[in-house]
């Protein structure tokens, strides 16, 4: 399964997953239609599938249109999402699997975000690959998603079950947001050597115009205070006794940065 990151709207990314040996694809959060649409014809090959992670405009944005190129897709969202993703015929809740290619998907239910966030989770087929993680808004590189519909405690639930993951875990958040997390990751743990040496390869890439997604987990487990939130030298920064207040405080003062 090869993985092309597509940029659309302002800071999108869509994430088309090509099926070399079949020669079909399937798309997760389509924010927009036509930068897949010029991908699949580059390709030459048919749209099977769309993995909607939530219901937000910017993730379903292109699911008509896409409909309408590719009438025999199949739109798969969270079951709670029912009625608010054009096209959903397939209703996902946690512990389901989805198949695409020679993958088989694990389906996480990970509110905070929204109240019927979900993600795909690919584990790896052999030992020494990466698993491929499509988290949506839940978890992005250096930070996560604004609590629009949930609860901090629910966050720190959802953002548990993906913390559990592998180190090598490839993590494909749908937003180019790394920079101006990792600036707001320094105020609260300037001492962390790693996020210091993050912050600057991330400076570095931004300058050439590269990509910072996908990131690896176990960068995101040292270096991203939003899967730290039971690190003692946070809690005091934000004056908090427990992982949750420690997350809600963060959480607040990301929201004012």
């Amino acid at each position: 399964m090869d993985v092309y990151r597509l940029p659309a709207l302002f800071d999108n990314y869509v994430f088309l997953l090509h099926d070399s040996q079949d020669n079909i694809a399937a798309v997760v959060d389509p924010a927009e239609a036509q930068p897949l649409l010029r991908r699949l014809r580059e390709l030459g090959t048919q749209l099977v599938a769309i993995f909607n992670t939530h219901h937000h405009s910017d993730h379903i944005g292109g699911n008509r249109e896409l409909i309408g190129h590719f009438p025999n897709l199949r739109v798969y969202g969270g079951a709670k999402d029912r009625g608010r993703i054009p096209g959903q015929e397939v209703f996902l809740q946690e512990g389901d699997k989805v198949k695409f290619c020679d993958r088989t998907a694990e389906v996480f239910f990970v509110p905070g975000h929204t109240l019927a966030h979900i993600a795909y989770y690919f584990p790896p087929i052999q030992d020494g690959e990466p698993g491929e993680l499509f988290c949506g808004d839940t978890l992005f590189a250096g930070g996560c998603g604004r609590l629009f519909e949930g609860t901090p405690a629910q966050m720190v639930n959802s953002l548990s079950k993906l913390r559990d993951l592998p180190d090598s875990t490839r993590v494909w958040c749908a937003h180019e947001y790394t920079l101006k997390n990792l600036q707001f990751a320094l105020t609260v743990d300037s001492d962390n050597p790693d996020l210091q040496a993050r912050y600057k390869e991330t400076e570095a890439a931004r300058r050439r115009g590269e990509a910072t997604v996908p990131s690896l987990l176990g960068v995101e487990k040292l270096t991203n205070p939003f899967l730290r939130w039971d690190r003692l030298v946070l809690q005091a920064k934000v004056k908090a006794k427990d992982p949750i207040e420690t997350f809600a405080r963060l959480r607040g003062m990301k929201d004012q940065f």
